[in-house]
């Protein structure tokens, strides 16, 4: 079994639930939810700030070219941190456990550069890796197999040494392409598991 070096971990459904479909059937009523989502790429909207756009001049400038959902649309911006929450606390556990045992562990993220400490804010373990890998910094998003070459070549660690885990299968298919080891997140338990096979916590730090 290939020794693993480090840990890579993303955060929206890893370490934070990411749920702005939740937050709107909460706040507006699912229909007019899904009428919304329906006539504007919003998640499109959110890319371009993950992909080093301004967090603010974006979401506003998106709102102003669609009038007919301005206010809802501004509730990206003014209750964003709602949109991203609560912690995944069981992940949060096993970063740091992972910490404690002394094994690397960074972060590859799709987020922005002016969220992105707004979260660490919020949630302190954000700042608790040892390398952040932030595509809003990269100018480049998951899963475009460029990102995964920049932290292959800023962190020096071959790439089958890396051990990542994504929610998403786009994302992890494009590392292991490159020779990534890769886990899809569905679960912390799951997450845990893995991490207990390959040695790098005993079951008791996994809980």
């Amino acid at each position: 079994m290939t020794r693993i070096e480090a840990v890579v971990f993303d955060i929206g459904n890893v370490l934070i639930e990411w749920r702005p479909e939740r937050f709107y059937d909460r706040v507006i009523g699912e229909a007019r939810r899904r009428e919304m989502f329906a006539a504007l790429d919003l998640h499109e909207m959110n890319n371009v700030v993950d992909r080093g756009g301004h967090f603010s001049e974006t979401i506003h400038a998106f709102a102003a070219a669609n009038p007919g959902w301005h206010d809802e649309i501004m509730m990206w911006h003014d209750n964003w941190i709602e949109l991203a929450s609560p912690a995944i606390d069981h992940s949060v556990r096993l970063l740091r456990a992972l910490r404690r045992r002394g094994v690397p562990v960074f972060t590859l993220t799709n987020f922005g550069v002016q969220n992105y400490p707004y979260a660490a804010g919020h949630y302190p373990f954000l700042e608790e890796f040892d390398r952040h890998y932030i595509s809003g910094h990269m100018k480049v998003i998951k899963p475009d197999p460029r990102i995964y070459e920049m932290v292959e070549e800023d962190c020096g660690i071959a790439p089958d040494r890396l051990l990542f885990a994504d929610d998403r299968k786009d994302n992890i298919t494009a590392a292991a392409a490159r020779g990534w080891q890769v886990h899809h997140f569905t679960e912390p338990q799951g997450w845990a598991g893995r991490l207990v096979s390959e040695g790098l916590l005993s079951r008791e730090e996994a809980q």
